[in-house]
């Protein structure tokens, strides 16, 4: 029997790197839309909630399909709130098993992606606590460094003999995994006691192609749409009129 699951979509209205970034168009639709149509087309969830400390956005999230129980207050939408307080808020009196956080950041998650993510969750069982998106790294931690004055030395710590990590070329380091804004998926379990959004046991969740693309600055608009005009990516369908 499949697991009970609610999906959460974050979207404060604050952006500072993207103004209205939730909210701003893409394709004809605001960038919120696309991660409530996959939820509705997953046919996972028994609710998909939006959690926003704006009236307007809540307006558009009910437009497109999605409950805003109540608006986020204002200490829980600052620029370093932590995830789990928004989460706890959203979740108090919820009983479904999992919940799903899918940002609208990463518009080309789509249906099929967060079905495959679910279907993993549920087969390693207690053996996880949590699934979650990543990827492997574009700029690798051996080549970063931390200025000191005059000077920097390595962000990570290098090996006793041989060559420093910073003077290898990439194919030759360790594969290193980021992660991305595509899903997160946990059992409901681990917002209890010492709350977490994500538990101690965290499993990857390997996004393939566009699925992990993630926006996060202005040029990202810009990249998203040549990904969908030149057919690398596609957008989950919205069927509210543009």
């Amino acid at each position: 029997m499949r697991p009970s699951a609610v999906a959460l979509v974050p979207a404060r209205a604050g952006s500072r790197r993207v103004a209205g970034k939730n909210v701003r168009a893409l394709a004809g639709h605001p960038l919120l839309a696309y991660s409530i149509a996959a939820a509705h087309e997953s046919g996972l969830f028994g609710a998909i909630l939006v959690s926003t400390d704006s009236e307007e956005i809540a307006e558009v999230a009910r437009r497109y399909g999605a409950e805003v129980p109540r608006l986020r207050p204002p200490e829980l939408a600052t620029a370093t709130s932590p995830d789990i307080e928004w989460v706890t808020h959203v979740m108090t009196g919820r009983e479904q098993e999992v919940f799903s956080i899918l940002r609208p950041t990463s518009p080309f998650r789509g249906a099929a992606t967060i079905r495959r993510a679910f279907e993993r969750l549920v087969e390693l069982g207690d053996r996880a606590d949590s699934i979650r998106a990543v990827e492997l790294v574009r700029q690798h931690p051996g080549k970063m460094w931390v200025l000191e004055g005059e000077l920097m030395r390595p962000f990570v710590d290098q090996p006793a003999e041989g060559v420093p990590l910073h003077s290898l070329p990439y194919q030759a380091l360790p594969q290193i995994h980021v992660q991305n804004s595509s899903l997160e998926l946990a059992w409901s379990r681990v917002l209890k006691g010492e709350p977490s959004i994500a538990g101690g046991r965290v499993a990857p969740f390997l996004t393939l192609g566009a699925e992990g693309f993630t926006i996060d600055y202005p040029d990202d608009f810009e990249r998203a749409e040549a990904l969908l005009a030149s057919g690398a990516a596609e957008l989950p369908s919205v069927e509210v009129p543009a």
